[in-house]
């Protein structure tokens, strides 16, 4: 690991816990157009189905739940959009020893953060974490006009840092956004299992697979 000089970061299910933090939201939902409802638990499980993981296109989930959910009054889509850029951005929620573990990596590399999405959610949810300043470099697709895995938003951070691909590792969830699309660059890679399955189709192979953050101390 001599070589390496910086470690780059996903967001989503990498730093901030994803699962939790729109289990969070989805909660808020159902307390707050649902209350005429005796039980809420299918219907929880239903807007976390159709949010596939967050890959659901935001407009068009709130499209689908005006259509199937039992609501007592519609509200307007425009209504649904805001509430959802407030609380879901309220309901951040850390993966386990994230800050710890980034904060020690950047005692002795250079740190960075490349997350899809959009530019006031995802840096609301970093805010809302307190943990921009943990980040040399933080770089969000939508503020960027390209999103993982073209090649060229990885190359943003190495020209940013100065530095090779050899010389940058980084980690995330999804295994053709996060490993594939920064093998393809020279990247090495570690890949953060949580929700999303390996590919077979995939011939890009990480440095390492782990499961918690803290794994990463050892490695690296």
């Amino acid at each position: 690991m001599d070589q390496i000089k910086a470690i780059i970061f996903d967001l989503d299910n990498t730093i901030l816990n994803r699962t939790r933090t729109f289990e969070g939201f989805t909660q808020s939902l159902l307390k707050t157009y649902f209350s005429h409802l005796e039980t809420t638990d299918d219907i929880s499980q239903r807007i976390i189905e159709l949010d596939q993981d967050g890959y659901k296109d935001k407009p068009l989930l709130f499209n689908e739940l005006l259509q199937e959910l039992p609501w007592s009054v519609y509200p307007p889509h425009a209504e649904l959009m805001e509430f959802y850029g407030k609380e879901y951005v309220r309901s951040a929620v850390l993966m386990e020893e994230a800050r710890e573990v980034v904060q020690q990596l950047r005692s002795k590399y250079q740190t960075g953060l490349i997350t899809n999405g959009k530019t006031d959610i995802q840096y609301g949810k970093i805010d809302q974490l307190g943990i921009r300043d943990d980040f040399d470099l933080i770089i969000v697709s939508e503020e960027a006009g390209v999103k993982k895995p073209d090649p060229q938003i990885f190359r943003l951070a190495l020209d940013h840092f100065g530095l090779s691909p050899e010389q940058c590792i980084y980690i995330g969830d999804h295994p053709t956004n996060d490993v594939e699309g920064a093998a393809n660059v020279g990247m090495n890679t570690i890949w953060m299992k949580v929700n999303q399955p390996w590919q077979d189709s995939i011939t890009a192979r990480p440095l390492h697979s782990i499961t918690h953050l803290r794994e990463l101390l050892p490695l690296l």
